[in-house]
């Protein structure tokens, strides 16, 4: 309904979970110290092979990402993230943002696409 394309899904998904917008306010799926702010810290923690991710129940529902060196839990996760390294379509874009030049791209997308989605009902405004 909403009309997006993957990619245009991937930065929506990643820069509301950056922002912290989960519709229950809880942690999973923030994987950032500075909530709030419209980082790319979602992909570059959803692709760093620093982390370890860990079923913590057994139908696979929720997970927590271990620091690999330390064994430390470090972040919550959710199927819905997972999806984001597993979907090879989904990965190769996370990837992109998840780059060290990605976050000038990852904002842009980002607001484009948060325009794209806001004006979706607005027929007083289209041309």
């Amino acid at each position: 309904l909403l009309a997006l394309s993957a990619p245009e899904w991937v930065a929506l998904v990643g820069g509301l979970r950056a922002m912290g917008a989960n519709y229950d306010g809880s942690a999973h799926g923030i994987f950032t110290d500075r909530v709030g702010a419209l980082t790319n810290d979602f992909f570059t923690v959803l692709t760093s092979m620093d982390y370890e991710w860990r079923k913590d129940d057994e139908a696979g529902m929720t997970f927590t990402l271990a620091g690999r060196a330390t064994g430390e839990a470090r972040f919550k996760a959710t199927r819905s993230d997972l999806i984001f390294g597993s979907n090879s379509q989904l990965r190769a874009v996370a990837e992109v943002y998840a780059s060290r030049d990605g976050h000038a791209r990852f904002v842009k997308d980002f607001v484009k696409v948060w325009n794209k989605i806001m004006m979706l009902d607005r027929f007083d405004v289209r041309t």
